[in-house]
């Protein structure tokens, strides 16, 4: 059983006609919009999409998603994966270094729901590193403020390319081991004063609904 496609299917059935859909990134999002594209035409809907990545981007182009942009809509609805789900609904995205676009589109919309595989529920968060976007000639002082934060910065280097990943934006992701996370939200206010961070890859107090695949079916996760 596919479990990201369980509840990336299931995401797809809660879009309503006319909706703005804010259109995540990453393995479980791509099974949302495929099964979205595969539903707008089977119903004949209007949905109109907002991509966080020009990965989603191109995936809801070429599936003939129409697209806009948050400069003329806003999102009634957004579904997004994650790397890690705490018990009060709190995150760790980031592993796409998609995390501050996800950000910006996930916290505005009306509704947000999140779809991961029971793989990503955990007690606490921390195991996975929290992804911080920084601004390239931030990267030094940046990095030891976080050391001195506690953290273990590492620079995250890209595959099948010579040097660090380059988000969309065209930052460096620093990804940060913490020993413990004992408040994720005051962290996350944290490492956003920092001079130089763009954002980081906490999310808290903005998730509405986990969809949770698992071998014995989906599971609902709410506050």
């Amino acid at each position: 059983m596919n479990l990201k496609k369980l509840a990336g299917y299931e995401a797809a059935e809660l879009v309503k006609d006319g909706q703005v859909v804010g259109l995540g990134t990453g393995s479980t999002t791509h099974y949302f919009i495929q099964r979205l594209a595969e539903k707008i035409k089977e119903e004949e809907m209007e949905i109109l999409g907002i991509p966080t990545s020009y990965q989603s981007q191109f995936l809801a182009r070429k599936l003939g998603i129409t697209m806009t942009t948050l400069d003329e809509h806003n999102v009634e609805l957004a579904v997004d994966g994650a790397d890690e789900v705490d018990p009060q609904l709190n995150l760790i995205k980031g592993g796409g270094a998609a995390h501050t676009m996800e950000k910006i589109v996930d916290s505005s919309a009306e509704k947000f729901i999140v779809i991961v595989d029971d793989s990503k529920l955990v007690d606490e968060l921390g195991t996975f590193p929290v992804p911080v976007e920084v601004i390239p000639q931030a990267f030094r002082v940046v990095a030891e403020r976080l050391e001195a934060m506690d953290g273990k910065p590492e620079l995250r280097i890209a595959e099948r390319k010579d040097g660090p990943v380059i988000t969309d934006n065209g930052n460096f992701v620093l990804d940060i081991q913490f020993q413990k996370i004992s408040d994720p939200a005051a962290l996350e206010n944290e490492l956003n004063t920092i001079p130089g961070v763009v954002e980081n890859g906490l999310f808290t107090g903005i998730v509405h609904e986990v969809i949770v695949g698992t071998q014995q079916g989906l599971e609902i996760l709410k506050l």
